[in-house]
């Protein structure tokens, strides 16, 4: 496996070690011991989740507050996305900035998130499956976000809104000014 930074401070990309031949390919999804080894990291995972998604879904922008927050590892299983990653640790100086990169089944890149982070991605493709683990259990008390298209945050989702498939709930979220962490 290998690690790369991001612009953001402790959010990584990983690129798992692909072992293809005729009959296709093998890799290890999660291995503890070396992701441990190679991020420098001591998080445990406890949950995993998946979901699936048509084209043009838009999921996000997520985080759990306080002391529900939540480490994750996510990943394409089919299909692809652009995953997005926002900082809002209010004491980081990549406050308020985020990364986006191309997660799919073809790269097999996977993103490691830090907790204080607001998560969302889209799909790009028809039934594609993202996968993630979490360090912590999910706690609907806890949960909030920042609506996908806050103008100071000027993510760039690649297509216009109107193709975008967004439940009420993301539609509903603040503006990142008025988050409350």
């Amino acid at each position: 496996m290998q690690v790369r930074k991001t612009n953001l401070e402790g959010c990584l990309i990983i690129e798992p070690t692909v072992f293809w031949d005729q009959r296709g390919y093998f890799l290890e999804s999660y291995n503890d011991k070396a992701f441990k080894l190679e991020t420098g990291l001591d998080i445990e995972f406890i949950q995993d989740n998946e979901s699936q998604s048509s084209e043009g879904v838009l999921r996000g922008l997520h985080f759990q507050r306080g002391i529900n927050a939540q480490a994750k590892l996510v990943r394409v299983v089919k299909g692809s996305v652009l995953d997005v990653v926002v900082d809002i640790r209010p004491h980081s100086k990549t406050f308020g900035h985020h990364f986006s990169i191309e997660l799919s089944e073809e790269n097999k890149l996977q993103v490691f998130i830090p907790k204080g982070f607001a998560h969302g991605f889209l799909t790009l493709e028809d039934n594609t499956i993202f996968s993630y683990k979490c360090d912590n259990y999910y706690n609907k008390d806890s949960e909030s976000g920042i609506i996908f298209n806050d103008i100071d945050l000027s993510i760039n989702w690649k297509i216009g809104e109107k193709q975008l498939v967004v439940s009420e709930r993301d539609l509903s979220l603040p503006g990142f000014k008025n988050i409350q962490l």
